[in-house]
């Protein structure tokens, strides 16, 4: 989707959150509904919900004020959720809060409904709120619908459902091998070290102070409400960067070689909280909730998610173990030649390199070993058919 900045009115804005509160109540609604059908016999669909929905807004009038096509497309995303969750791709539908999730959907958008008013500026057709500006920062694709949606620093954003052609491969048959990291993140086999843009630290001292600031701050108070914005406002800027540079990089890869290996981690698992009970406390859980906060600053999820995308089937995921123990010149698998986090030297014949390049080497050329050091199994694992020859 391509993201643009809304800049709407006060009475515009007033009119866009009237429509993200319909339209979670309009999902939440059909979450309860499926949830007191669970067990009884099969859930309303799609077209009994929406005969349900004009039965409700000729009922009640705050519903009937707000907007059809917000509150049907609502059920219709709703709808989709079902699908993917009995397809196995998306986690069961679930509530939606107030305070993260705001937005809503419009569709069947023509040419005249986006327009261009200068260089650097546009607008776009909301229903009731009537033509919203917003930041003409690159060219506006042909869509069929768009999402207007509000984080949490008080952002309005308009997002365009269109699918970008996928980036072109070089045909060199290059090969890279990526390695994900934290105090790197990401080491590619060409020796190259790539590192998200993190905090500076002015404002990671505004963030702490802020943090200690909420903490005194009474629940439920104007204070409170501020200065958990303004905190928003620091976090945003820290994933916009994220973000920037993940799609930057991707970029920069698909565009550079034609064959793409990454670990094939579970950052879901990795990254699961390790709080324990009153009875069995658990251990280690400060630093494992740091680690928790590295990784997913670290972007590890997001660059692979973009790679599939710009450069579909020509990403393959390699198992990552021990490719940080094995030597990428002799094969010799041993614990002791990771001395420490950047530095690997092979105790068999003495190679020496950075341990995260040394390792995106390992996943370059697709091998696994053993634990015992032996048998290594040369070759890619879960290669596409068609990569055979550039691979050669």
């Amino acid at each position: 989707m391509s993201r643009y900045r809304l800049v709407p009115t006060p009475e515009q804005e007033q009119v866009l959150r009237e429509h993200c509160r319909h339209a979670r109540f309009v999902w939440n609604l059909a979450v309860e509904q499926h949830s007191w059908w669970k067990g009884r016999r099969s859930a309303p669909g799609y077209l009994v919900q929406c005969r349900q929905l004009t039965a409700a807004r000729a009922e009640n009038g705050w519903l009937r004020d707000g907007s059809q096509m917000v509150q049907q497309q609502a059920l219709r995303d709703f709808d989709q959720a079902m699908r993917n969750f009995f397809a196995g791709t998306h986690r069961k539908p679930s509530f939606r809060r107030a305070s993260a999730s705001n937005g809503f959907r419009i569709v069947a958008v023509k040419p005249e409904h986006v327009r261009r008013l200068s260089r650097k500026a546009g607008q776009v057709w909301v229903p009731k709120a009537g033509w919203v500006r917003f930041r003409w920062s690159r060219a506006v694709p042909e869509a069929k619908s768009y999402r207007v949606t509000l984080d949490r620093a008080g952002r309005w954003h308009a997002a365009f459902a269109a699918i970008p052609p996928p980036v072109a491969a070089p045909g060199t048959g290059e090969v890279v091998g990526i390695d994900r990291g934290v105090a790197v993140s990401a080491a590619l086999s060409t020796g190259e070290r790539l590192n998200v843009p993190r905090m500076s630290p002015g404002r990671q001292r505004r963030l702490v102070l802020l943090q200690r600031r909420l903490a005194r701050a009474k629940r439920g108070s104007r204070r409170r409400g501020q200065v958990k914005t303004a905190i928003a406002r620091l976090k945003a800027r820290e994933a916009d960067a994220r973000k920037d540079w993940c799609e930057v990089a991707s970029t920069d890869l698909a565009r550079r070689f034609d064959v793409i290996r990454v670990e094939n981690l579970k950052i879901a698992g990795m990254t699961r909280s390790a709080r324990g009970t009153i009875e069995l406390p658990g251990r280690n859980i400060r630093p494992k909730a740091g680690l928790n906060r590295e990784i997913l600053a670290s972007g590890w999820g997001l660059l692979v998610k973009r790679l599939d995308d710009k450069a579909p089937g020509r990403v393959e995921r390699i198992s990552p173990a021990y490719t940080s123990q094995t030597c990428s010149a002799c094969g010799h698998c041993a614990a002791e030649s990771r001395e420490s986090q950047s530095r690997f030297r092979c105790v068999a014949c003495g190679f020496q390199v950075n341990a995260d390049v040394n390792a995106a080497m390992n996943i370059a050329r697709g091998h696994r070993v053993n634990a015992r050091g032996g048998d290594r199994v040369t070759g890619p694992v879960n290669r596409e058919p068609q990569l055979s020859l550039l691979a050669s």
